[in-house]
């Protein structure tokens, strides 16, 4: 094996981020699922619609990086949670606008809270500068 390239997966950056957001997205899962009983896409979606108001899967999905199939099982748990309703589109009757209930909102908001108590938590190791390059830096690849 001596004609390999000189490669370490455990260094290459997909494989970093993918390791550093799996970990850091399993110990915030903790919150939603043992408050809420919700899986990360239902978590997804129930803050796209408590940030950005009412809102089609199709945009949710396009904002979210999402898979339409996930977003749907996703909608479909929270509605029977009574955390969002469902209106059809009255111009175009295929698409349904999502909001969130006001049980909806109440979970996004507490959630939010946990979240941001969260995020300092991660970024307490870094200095004031480290976490600001560190955040322009996954913006910029996030844009990618």
């Amino acid at each position: 094996m001596t004609d390999q390239p000189d490669f370490d997966i455990r260094s290459f950056l997909p494989y970093l981020l993918n390791q550093a957001a799996e970990e850091s997205s399993l110990a915030f899962q903790h919150h939603y699922k043992q408050r809420y009983g919700m899986l990360r896409t239902e978590w997804r979606v129930l803050f796209h619609l408590g940030r950005y108001g009412a809102m089609t899967a199709n945009a949710i999905g396009t904002r979210a990086k999402m898979h339409k199939t996930k977003i749907s099982r996703a909608v479909a748990a929270l509605e029977q949670k009574r955390y969002l309703t469902r209106q059809k589109v009255e111009s175009d009757r295929r698409h349904e606008k999502l909001t969130l209930t006001a049980a909806g909102r109440k979970v996004y908001a507490d959630l939010c809270a946990v979240a941001g108590t969260y995020d300092a938590q991660l970024l307490a190791p870094f200095s004031a500068e480290e976490q600001a390059l560190l955040k322009r830096a996954l913006e910029r690849l996030a844009k990618l």
